[in-house]
C-alpha cells in the first residue's frame, strides 16, 4: 500500500478484516506500506498490521513478492504510480478520483488496457458502492421497482472547512488535489448516480465557489497545533460545487458537493425517483433504504424503511445476525473481497479505470461549465459508450 493517512487506515482495515470474515479464494499478506516519512510510515505499519515499511515506492513495485499495489496517495501521484505498477505486472487498486485530470486518467486507462492483456487487473476505490444498502438500491432499480428513472437528487455535504482558520492542507491545493469538494466528494455522488441507475451523466451545467480564499499555512507541527506565523496561502480549489446533470436515459440529476454545510459531518444522500416508485439512501443511516411504491393502494402509500441487514442482502451474510449494524469501515472490507475475487474468477473488477475516467470527464465538464457561466457542457459519455 502506497500512502498511509486517513484512507491508508481505512484500506488497512479492509485488507486485515476481509480474510478473517470472508472465505477469500486467495490468501492476503499485508507485506509493506510505503510513505515519505520513514518514522511515521513505520509507526503506521506497526499500528495497522503491515509486515514492513518503506520510503521508495519504485523499489517496492519492483519486488517479486508484491502482487497488488494499493494507491492511497494524493491525486497528483496516482497516474505515475498506477502506470508504473501496471507496467510491472502488478494488480492495482487506486483511490478515487482516479486522477487529477482527464489526460492523466486516459493514460491510466491505456496502461490498464495493456495490462489486462496479461491478466493484470485495475480497480478504482469508489467504496460507497460496497455499502450493502447502496448495492441493494442498485439491484432494486435494475429489477424495475421504481419503473423508469425520471429524476435523481444526490448530495455530499461536509462542514470541516467552515472555520476560516482551518490550515491550508493538500486537499486545498489544486496541484495536489486536482479540485476541491468537486473531485473529493462530488466524485462519489457522480459515481453512485451512474452505478445505481446504470446510466451515464452525458451533460452538466454548474457552478463552483471558493468561499474562504486564503488559509493559515501549516508550520512544522501537524494539525491545528502546527499553525505557525508564516502567514496565509491561497486556496486554489473549490469549496462547494452545485451542478445539474442529464443522464443518458433522459433523467435530470441535481448534484451538490460542499465542505461548507454547517452541521453536516459526512452527509451523503441520494434519491432516485421513477414513474412507479422511489428509493432513497442516507449515509447517516447506512443500514437502511427508504422505498416508496406507487403501485400500492392510495391508503397505504408512503415511504417505508427497509432494514438492509438480512443474510440475503449484499455482503451481509458473512457478518452478524439481522439487525446487527455494519459501519463505514465495512465498505473497505467488501472492496477487498470483490477485488481479490476477480483475480481468481477471471471477471473484470468494477469500478474499473474506464468507469473512473467517466467520472473524471464529468468533473472536467463541471469545471468547464462553471468557467462558461454555467453553460451546458457535454461529457462525451455517448461517444465513449
Amino acid at each position: 500500500m502506497i500512502g498511509y493517512g486517513f484512507m491508508g487506515a481505512a484500506h488497512s482495515v479492509g485488507w486485515r478484516q476481509a480474510p478473517a470474515v470472508f472465505d477469500l479464494p486467495l490468501g492476503v499478506e499485508m507485506a509493506v506500506v510505503v510513505g515519505r516519512n520513514a518514522d511515521a510510515v513505520a509507526q503506521a505499519a506497526a499500528h495497522w498490521g503491515w509486515t514492513e515499511s518503506a520510503t521508495d515506492w519504485r523499489s517496492v513495485i519492483a519486488r517479486d513478492d508484491i502482487d497488488i499495489v494499493d494507491i492511497v496517495t494524493p491525486g497528483d501521484s496516482h497516474a505515475e504510480i498506477a502506470i508504473a505498477a501496471l507496467d510491472a505486472g502488478k494488480h492495482v487498486l487506486c483511490e478515487k478520483p482516479l486522477a487529477n485530470s482527464v489526460a492523466e486518467a486516459e493514460a491510466m486507462l491505456a496502461a490498464a488496457t495493456r495490462a489486462s492483456e496479461r491478466g493484470v487487473k485495475a480497480m478504482v476505490g469508489f467504496t460507497y458502492r460496497r455499502v450493502p444498502a447502496v448495492t441493494f438500491l442498485r439491484d432494486l432499480i435494475a429489477q424495475g421497482v421504481v419503473g423508469t428513472v425520471q429524476q435523481v437528487r444526490a448530495a455530499y455535504r461536509q462542514d470541516w472547512l467552515v472555520d476560516p482558520q482551518m490550515p491550508l492542507a493538500w486537499r486545498l491545493q489544486k496541484e495536489h488535489a486536482g479540485s476541491g469538494a468537486l473531485g473529493d466528494i462530488g466524485a462519489h455522488i457522480i459515481d453512485m448516480t451512474q452505478f445505481v441507475t446504470g446510466q451515464q451523466v452525458e451533460a452538466v451545467s454548474g457552478t463552483v465557489e471558493t468561499i474562504v480564499k486564503q488559509r493559515p499555512l501549516l508550520g512544522s507541527g501537524s494539525g491545528l497545533a502546527g499553525v505557525a506565523a508564516e502567514g496565509y496561502g491561497d486556496v486554489t480549489v473549490d469549496d462547494a460545487a452545485i451542478f445539474t446533470g442529464r443522464l443518458t436515459g433522459g433523467a435530470l440529476v441535481s448534484f451538490e458537493a460542499t465542505r461548507f454545510a454547517t452541521g453536516r459531518k459526512n452527509a451523503l444522500t441520494i434519491e432516485v425517483s421513477g414513474d412507479q416508485g422511489a428509493l432513497a439512501f442516507d449515509l447517516e443511516d447506512l443500514n437502511s433504504l427508504q422505498f416508496y411504491d406507487r403501485r400500492e393502494p392510495a391508503d397505504r402509500q408512503g415511504f417505508t424503511k427497509i432494514l438492509v441487514t438480512e443474510a440475503q442482502h449484499p455482503y451481509v451474510g458473512a457478518w452478524w445476525p439481522a439487525g446487527h449494524m455494519l459501519g463505514y469501515e465495512h465498505g473497505f472490507v467488501h472492496q477487498v473481497v470483490d477485488f481479490v475475487g476477480t483475480l481468481v474468477d477471471g471477471t473484470d473488477p468494477h469500478p474499473n479505470f474506464a468507469e473512473g475516467l467517466s467520472v473524471q470527464r464529468v468533473l472536467a465538464a463541471v469545471e468547464e461549465s462553471a468557467a462558461q457561466n454555467s453553460a451546458w457542457v457535454p461529457t462525451g459519455a455517448r461517444a465513449h459508450e
